[in-house]
């Protein structure tokens, strides 16, 4: 038997898992550059940053469904099962929740959900927790959660899964992160001009 089975519910989850953070960073710089999204919005940026969160939220949650569907399907690794695995699946559930839902209260909603690319800029960079434990605690605690999925079920094909999630979100960091530098750097660069 099989431990993992390369199926089209496995591929289709692969696919879901790499599409979200494409999608909503393709979503985000046409936004910067093209203000599409704001067009749409018959010009209001906080109107079309809400959409694009909500279509990130409702995207996320899709992903998830597809994932655990994928996992249903999937051989079960009874080593996976084994009782302290299964407790580190519940700690693992529980940090990366605090991970996600804490830096979505530090953030609100136009922080969590790119309101940068849309003009709405934070006054200054979050460091309380969860942001003094790790840099990237909404990526990390999603990574965490899909690990404790993986490790509950008992399934190879999810740890593998979780893999991809955490490259996935570690790729998309690598064009996050200096776009969202230079955001913040060109605001600056602004305030300084005028208080000079």
């Amino acid at each position: 038997m099989a431990f993992i089975e390369f199926n089209k519910s496995l591929l289709i989850a692969a696919i879901s898992i790499g599409l979200n953070p494409l999608l909503w960073n393709i979503a985000a710089r046409s936004e910067y550059n093209k203000k599409t999204l704001t067009k749409l919005a018959n010009g209001n940026s906080l109107k079309a940053c809400y959409a694009l969160a909500a279509c990130i939220f409702v995207g996320g949650i899709v992903r998830d469904l597809i994932y655990q569907n994928a996992l249903k399907q999937q051989p079960t690794f009874n080593l996976l099962l084994n009782p302290f695995l299964q407790l580190f699946s519940k700690a693992s559930f529980v940090v990366g929740s605090v991970f996600v839902l804490s830096s979505m209260y530090k953030l609100g909603i136009v922080g969590t959900y790119l309101g940068d690319y849309f003009g709405f800029l934070l006054p200054t960079r979050v460091t309380g927790f969860p942001f003094s434990v790790t840099e990237n605690p909404m990526y990390n605690g999603s990574a965490l959660c899909f690990l404790s999925t993986a490790l509950r079920y008992g399934k190879l094909a999810g740890l593998l899964l979780t893999l991809e999630v955490f490259l996935v979100y570690r790729l998309a960091l690598m064009f996050e992160e200096p776009f969202t530098a230079k955001i913040y750097a060109a605001r600056d660069q602004t305030q300084g001009k005028k208080s000079t």
